[in-house]
């Protein structure tokens, strides 16, 4: 058994996200002492290394929970295509290469962007999440992108819902004109993406703030702090919620 700081150092992985990847449910400590100490096994290392090289190959977090959480799920026969996946990255990257090479050779512009085709990448990783991907959610949101749903317009809605936050974040989390927002914000998850219960919710909010990309986007549409600020009132949203 392996600590969580030992993990941490182990995989160069931060504490924080190791939390992060606990409440959200894709990687739960193998045991957890009494003094709160979380302890991990080669079962849970071996889960995460799947996580990381799913996050190399740039799948979402909820993609991932639900490609390991899928009762058919194959180690082996997803490790084959993680490989067939990193493979076509390499030969892209390896193109890309080339073809800067030769720009600055020639110092001419080639009018020739082939290499820039992501398809075939794109292709395989759809083949992966629909073998493995199959949660309500992840199904919900692709019948919507089916039906032609603007999800451009959309993310550009989502980013001005957090500047709105972020003006208030001067509040405490509990504050009612807060807490209103962050209803909207639910509502509007689920008019948009996917059903969002409070679990899921609770869950976005954990990423808004724990996910760096999420929270760079959030923090430059509300302003510095809006990411944690959002997290914590859904956290205060959420518990309400399920005190009924």
């Amino acid at each position: 058994m392996r600590t969580v700081n030992e993990v941490s150092k182990l995989t160069k992985i931060s504490v924080r996200t190791l939390h992060h990847y606990d409440a959200i449910g894709l990687l739960k400590p193998t045991k957890v002492t009494k003094a709160g100490y979380r302890l991990y096994d080669d079962a849970a290392l071996s889960r995460l290394q799947n996580i990381l090289l799913f996050r190399e190959l740039q799948f979402p977090l909820k993609e991932i929970k639900a490609i390991l959480d899928n009762p058919d799920f194959d180690p082996k026969e997803a490790l084959a295509q993680q490989i067939k996946l990193l493979e076509l990255q390499y030969k892209r990257m390896g193109e890309l290469i080339s073809y800067a090479r030769e720009m600055q050779k020639e110092g001419v512009i080639k009018m020739d962007f082939h290499v820039f085709d992501k398809n075939e990448i794109e292709q395989y990783k759809e083949e992966v999440k629909a073998k493995w991907g199959d949660t309500k959610e992840y199904q919900e949101y692709e019948q919507r992108q089916n039906n032609g749903h603007d999800f451009e317009e959309s993310a550009l809605q989502l980013m001005n819902l957090f500047s709105e936050l972020g003006t208030l974040r001067q509040l405490p989390p509990d504050d009612k004109s807060v807490q209103e927002k962050i209803k909207e914000l639910q509502n509007f998850i689920s008019d948009n993406y996917y059903t969002c219960t409070t679990e899921i919710l609770g869950d976005l909010g954990q990423m808004y703030a724990c996910d760096e990309r999420f929270k760079r986007n959030i923090d430059k549409a509300g302003g510095e702090g809006t990411a944690e600020f959002v997290n914590r009132a859904i956290a205060f949203f959420c518990d309400k919620m399920m005190q009924g």
